[in-house]
């Protein structure tokens, strides 16, 4: 079974930087695709970016494209979101997700998820 370890949320100030981390359990790391999302109350959940399989290709979207960083690192089983110029609006639970299947730009193939971890952001 796969499960997914979030770490790293906290609070930071206008501005700041913060890296997200997501620890995936198994052997099958380098064949997944890797998502982030983000959710903030009374908003939809936003697809905040990906990073493919073995780490060749990457998505972001426009709100966060510019600032935020996916990375992986297939020797420690790890994805990261690396978070910079934090923005008033960022705050949010955000959640790491894995997509077993071959369309890593497929929202709905995402279907494991992390426990989510919270970003504050304040001046």
């Amino acid at each position: 079974q796969v499960q997914l370890v979030e770490s790293g949320g906290g609070l930071v100030q206008t501005g700041g930087s913060l890296r997200l981390s997501c620890l995936v359990s198994g052997r099958n790391f380098s064949s997944y695709s890797m998502g982030w999302f983000r959710q903030a109350p009374g908003k939809e959940r936003e697809f905040v970016g990906a990073i493919r399989w073995r780490g060749t290709w990457t998505y972001y979207a426009d709100s966060v494209k510019g600032r935020f960083t996916i990375s992986r690192d297939s020797a420690k089983n790890t994805t990261y979101l690396e978070m910079n110029s934090l923005k008033p609006d960022d705050p949010a639970v955000y959640y790491c997700a894995v997509n077993r299947g071959a369309s890593w730009l497929r929202i709905d193939s995402y279907d494991i998820w992390g426990q989510g971890t919270q970003v504050t952001v304040s001046s």
